[in-house]
């Protein structure tokens, strides 16, 4: 089980250190997908929600897709990770998911539905015949997934959604309650509009494209940041905190001055070795090449590159 396990994935990963959370008082069916633009906010939902289902004892399992890490930008580790964190602390359901495991040995390289229904819905089915409802009811059922958009193939990711509607959703015998955030690209936008599969189970939310985050950002000042820096951090940002996020972080560290690492963010230019900003820029690298394998993939004989030059 663990070599099919992506622990990066989880929400508590010593890897995903320090990850976006929101400050406290912002942005306060079974199925809830959350969309938005890159930066808009939503793995610093995920992760806040998270962290509190954990104080509730109700968080079942997180997986946070990252485009950059081998490890969890697959969607064949999204099921060994959620089954391992249901039985990590349940021993009756760690018996019965090491039970298909054991009866099973190449359960990893079956379809993602078969996966599901063994190792997560069968052994959840089994637990609550055994057990009593106030037994039943204490088991944690909140599942996240944050960031189905980095998962490196689209096919793979229909995939998914079509697997947890499939098991779990049409199931209701399972108690799982689930949370799920991606950018507004083509496997979920299709399940989720009108003539989708998933558009009556879902509650869908879309982060607004036009919210203008200029006002809010003076109110996160950077340390030992002069209004005049402000206001210069606020143009760049165009209403985009992940902008603000990145820079505060920049400067926040500890090991170097944070007059200098403000500067260096001001005054930086592209022959610059330093690279404050490197986090956003792979971020926005990863998007623009994801566009372009699409974008050429229905258009072979173009270069899309070629045209944004153009």
């Amino acid at each position: 089980m663990l070599q099919n396990v992506a622990p990066n994935a989880l929400h508590d990963s010593g890897y995903r250190f320090d990850p976006p959370k929101c400050d406290e008082d912002t942005r306060m069916e079974r199925l809830l997908c959350m969309t938005g633009a890159a930066g808009s906010g939503k793995s610093a939902l995920q992760q806040t929600i998270a962290e509190r289902c954990s104080g509730l004892v109700i968080l079942a399992s997180t997986f946070f897709f990252s485009s950059t890490d081998p490890t969890r930008n697959i969607v064949s580790a999204v099921i060994p990770t959620i089954a391992y964190q249901l039985g990590s602390d349940n021993p009756a359901l760690r018996e019965a998911i090491s039970a298909a495991v054991a009866k099973d040995p190449l359960i990893f390289k079956k379809s993602l539905k078969t996966q599901m229904n063994k190792l997560i819905a069968g052994p959840i089915k089994d637990f609550s015949r055994d057990v009593s409802k106030t037994e039943l009811a204490a088991l944690p059922y909140a599942i996240f997934i944050d960031g189905l958009d980095e998962c490196t193939d689209e096919k793979r990711q229909a995939e998914l959604l079509a697997t947890i509607d499939d098991c779990l959703l049409q199931n209701d015998a399972l108690p799982f309650r689930i949370f799920m955030a991606s950018r507004p690209e083509w496997a979920i936008c299709t399940a989720l509009e009108v003539n989708g599969y998933l558009h009556q189970k879902a509650y869908h939310i879309q982060l607004s494209d036009q919210y203008d985050a200029s006002v809010a950002i003076p109110e996160h000042n950077p340390p030992h940041g002069h209004p005049k820096d402000i206001e210069t951090l606020v143009l760049n940002a165009s209403g985009q905190f992940i902008y603000a996020a990145t820079v505060i972080k920049f400067v926040s560290e500890r090991r170097s001055s944070p007059v200098d690492r403000l500067w260096a963010v001001l005054t930086w230019t592209p022959a610059d070795r330093a690279q404050p900003l490197a986090a956003l820029d792979l971020l926005y690298a990863n998007i623009v090449s994801a566009a372009k394998e699409a974008y050429e993939a229905v258009h072979p004989e173009r270069d899309l590159l070629l045209l944004l030059r153009i």
